[in-house]
């Protein structure tokens, strides 16, 4: 089997599509943002806590209206809505709760069978680590909103 060098037509389209790409993730490394995303801050893809650190883990919590609390999943499937989404507004949310009606929406149109969300926190778990050793778990309610009827 013979091979042929590439034409410069192809070497150029493809030093074209590199720059592009290289282009798009500095831009979102630098500017520090998701909404370009997968060309956002590199920092998205992979880091390690520090030793002596906390991690938060987001979540929504919602109460049907038989009492029952449940967590509501922030992925596509369950809410609608990705959990990147939800933590890249907690200021707006905490501004204004009544933006978790993107959840509750989200999740009353999948699970139609189920008793309807009366009522949504945005919640953050903080796990705390001391010399890489996972500490007591600290809840904290950063917003709530009451579902109008």
């Amino acid at each position: 089997m013979t091979t042929r060098p590439i034409r410069r037509s192809g070497v150029a389209w493809r030093v074209a599509v590199s720059v592009v790409v290289v282009v798009l993730l500095v831009n979102g490394t630098l500017r520090m943002t998701d909404a370009a995303w997968p060309f956002g801050p590199m920092s998205q893809y992979a880091f390690a806590p520090a030793p002596d650190s906390e991690v938060a883990i987001t979540r929504v919590e919602g109460r049907l209206a038989d009492g029952r609390r449940i967590d509501l999943e922030l992925n596509p499937w369950s809410s609608g809505i990705r959990r990147a989404d939800v933590e890249a507004q907690i200021p707006q949310i905490e501004a204004r709760p009544e933006l978790l009606r993107a959840v509750q929406q989200g999740w009353a149109r999948r699970h139609p069978t189920e008793p309807p969300l009366t009522e949504l926190w945005l919640c953050q778990e903080w796990h705390r680590l001391s010399d890489r050793t996972w500490q007591p778990v600290r809840t904290v309610t950063l917003a709530s909103w009451k579902v109008d009827r």
